[in-house]
């Protein structure tokens, strides 16, 4: 079995001088071919399998506002375009698609590269340059084809808030999320969702939290949660805006952190769910980290060295997260 993706570009989901814009995957789009993978076609998201996340007045709200042209429907902003509504439904689509060739064993692990991006879209609202939130709604129809649990892990600077509203009353989904503490959209605490202790994990960290910090989070947090929750599935929030350059956050990630973070993201999927991962573009609004982080992606994907001639260590100190860590653990009861 191969390692598949497909690519949802949405060239026409763009608005003037907006940092989530089809650019971003620019550089990337060439390099495609060249990491061992094999593409295959989005489906299409139908309305029904959305809805297994969202209201149906979101949905239908979204299709009215579309028919209207561009306009901005958030404050974060997100926006839309005459395009956006089957933008969005090819975003989610071609997210199940890819989970969809796993569970079916056509596919050995996969990766979907689509956009407008998905983890801040609640049931009830879209935001945070999302319309839909992609990965709840592929974990969802996994869950419907036959899974009786599956886990998002979201390492995108920005807290997974729509992840964490479409799973905290089910006991089927686990979500760990790491990101910068303070930057939008504020949520994201250690102690948000109480109910949900153990099976929904936050992991609020400093500014520069590097490579360093993340092998740990990956050894100390990611791991026990993934071993006691046993998720059938994967699916990772891969967002790369959590590089120490991204114009939008200060992570302190580099391409080769990514490359150690996803290697060791992998390896649990082997561990725990007979190797089923699927990974998921959010973030990343410089469009040579887009390209180098999801290129360290494929490259632990494929159980490939990091081919990445990117020399961009972080230049900043990894802070000090050992309490943090602690904190997280306790109240996790790891």
């Amino acid at each position: 079995m191969t390692t598949t993706y497909t690519f949802v570009p949405s060239r026409n989901h763009q608005f003037p001088d907006h940092p989530e814009r089809p650019g971003r995957l620019e550089i990337l789009e060439p390099l495609l071919d060249s990491f061992g993978a094999e593409r295959i076609e989005p489906i299409r998201a139908k309305e029904e399998e959305v809805a297994r996340v969202h209201t149906t007045k979101l949905i239908k709200s979204i299709e009215e506002v579309c028919k209207q042209g561009p306009s901005v429907i958030d404050y974060a902003p997100t926006y839309v375009t005459e395009t956006s509504y089957e933008d969005a439904l090819f975003a989610a689509g071609g997210v199940m698609t890819c989970t969809r060739a796993v569970i079916n064993g056509d596919a050995k692990n996969a990766f979907a590269i689509v956009r407008p991006p998905g983890h801040h879209a609640e049931p009830h609202r879209s935001m945070g340059f999302c319309i839909f939130s992609n990965i709840a709604v592929a974990a969802q129809d996994a869950l419907a084809n036959g899974m009786s649990r599956v886990m998002v892990i979201d390492y995108d600077a920005h807290h997974g808030n729509g992840t964490q509203e479409a799973f905290k009353n089910d006991e089927r989904t686990g979500l760990i999320s790491t990101h910068q503490w303070g930057i939008y959209p504020g949520t994201g605490a250690i102690d948000d969702v109480p109910n949900a202790k153990k099976r929904i994990v936050n992991v609020p960290l400093d500014a520069y939290a590097g490579d360093e910090t993340f092998s740990r989070i990956c050894d100390e947090i990611f791991k026990p949660v993934v071993l006691a929750f046993r998720p059938q599935m994967l699916f990772i929030s891969a967002g790369f805006d959590a590089h120490w350059n991204d114009p939008l956050t200060s992570l302190g990630l580099s391409t080769q952190g990514f490359y150690e973070v996803s290697r060791k993201l992998v390896g649990m999927a082997e561990e725990v769910c007979g190797g089923k991962i699927v990974f998921v573009l959010e973030g990343g609004y410089d469009p040579h980290n887009v390209a180098n982080g999801v290129g360290a992606v494929f490259n632990a994907l494929t159980n490939s060295p990091l081919k990445s001639e990117a020399d961009d260590l972080s230049p900043y100190q990894d802070p000090d997260h050992e309490s943090l860590i602690q904190k997280v653990r306790v109240w996790n009861e790891i």
